[in-house]
């Protein structure tokens, strides 16, 4: 089963934003292996804020233009990075992080907030993982209107 359908099967009529988000966590988690951290910031009075995940505790904060996270907002776009270490402005939030993929999400033309992947591996994250990652977003930026 592709992690799109995964995703929609388990947040699909289920109303509530942290249990849906935390559930796509430990799905990713699951099915992606040589992963460190899995999660999502999402927006609060312009910042990214920390919000479900699976992996070593966090940073709670963060900029709009700081880090990988940041940046992906600021740009409004999926970044594959495969060397952390070697970004402007990387936040080291868990410093045996080596590469880093992150995808925006929307909700109608606002950015609701991030999903947020770290591996331990350099140059982790594929064209395929990131297209498959990308439609997996497109499907809770689907449901998320319905969410509280």
């Amino acid at each position: 089963m592709r992690l799109c359908d995964e995703v929609e099967a388990l947040i699909d009529g289920v109303p509530y934003v942290s249990a849906n988000l935390a559930n796509v966590s430990a799905l990713i988690n699951e099915r992606f292996d040589r992963l460190n951290w899995a999660g999502f910031y999402v927006m609060k009075e312009g910042k990214l804020v920390l919000s479900s995940f699976q992996g070593k505790v966090a940073c709670v904060e963060i900029k709009i233009g700081r880090g990988v996270c940041g940046t992906a907002v600021e740009r409004d776009e999926t970044l594959v990075v495969d060397d952390v270490h070697k970004f402007p402005t990387h936040i080291a939030c868990d410093s045996a992080s080596n590469s880093e993929i992150v995808i925006p999400i929307h909700l109608g033309d606002e950015i609701f907030g991030v999903l947020d992947i770290d591996s331990p591996e350099f140059a982790r994250f594929s064209l395929a993982d990131k297209e498959e990652l990308e439609a997996a977003v497109k499907v809770i930026e689907k449901f998320l209107p319905d969410m509280r």
